[in-house]
């Protein structure tokens, strides 16, 4: 060994310097657990106060489905003000043609269904339908026990090409919101 690497007070020093360091870490350890008891304490408090805090209201929203604008809002006037399980039955109804959409613009007249103009909008209410569904789901997670329907509002999305750019394809975001019956 060369002098350099020799020098007994030097090992000495750094053998004490490791054993206050495990003594440290040793020491460090309980606080550790003790912090991770006060996480997990947290965590349980921020559970408890979400069970407690519901919403009185439920959203289900359709991002760009491929119906048009003008027939999505005829189904939204529709449905609006009604229970889900109403809305869900007329709509199947339609689907059966036993019922008419009231539509207004230069639709024909409907002879014997005592509407002025309408039509049946098959594809359009099977996607209404499964948001509905959706929407009966969401209301049963929040708690609401009489849900009716307050809002219902499509809007345009945007409006792809199709294939070679020559057809511009239909979009429309729909948005349904229900409230709890007010007595």
């Amino acid at each position: 060994m060369t002098e350099k690497n020799y020098n007994p007070e030097q090992m000495q020093m750094k053998s004490m310097r490791k054993q206050e360091n495990t003594i440290q870490k040793i020491e460090v350890a309980p606080a550790k657990e003790e912090k991770e008891t006060k996480v997990e304490d947290k965590k349980q408090e921020k559970k408890q106060e979400t069970k407690i805090a519901k919403k009185n209201y439920a959203i289900v929203n359709g991002v760009s489905l491929p119906i048009s604008t003008k027939t999505s809002s005829a189904i939204c006037k529709f449905i609006k003000g009604k229970t889900i399980e109403k809305a869900i039955a007329d709509l199947e109804e339609v689907t059966r043609f036993k019922r008419v959409i009231p539509m207004k613009g230069e639709i024909p007249h409907k002879k014997g269904k005592g509407i002025m103009s309408g039509r049946y909008p098959i594809k359009a209410i099977s996607y209404f339908i499964k948001m509905l569904k959706n929407l009966r789901a969401n209301a049963a997670v929040n708690g609401l026990e009489e849900p009716i329907i307050r809002e219902a509002i499509p809007n345009r999305a945007s409006l792809p090409y199709g294939r070679f750019g020559s057809i511009r394809r239909k979009r429309t975001h729909v948005k349904i919101k229900v409230m709890e019956k007010k007595h």
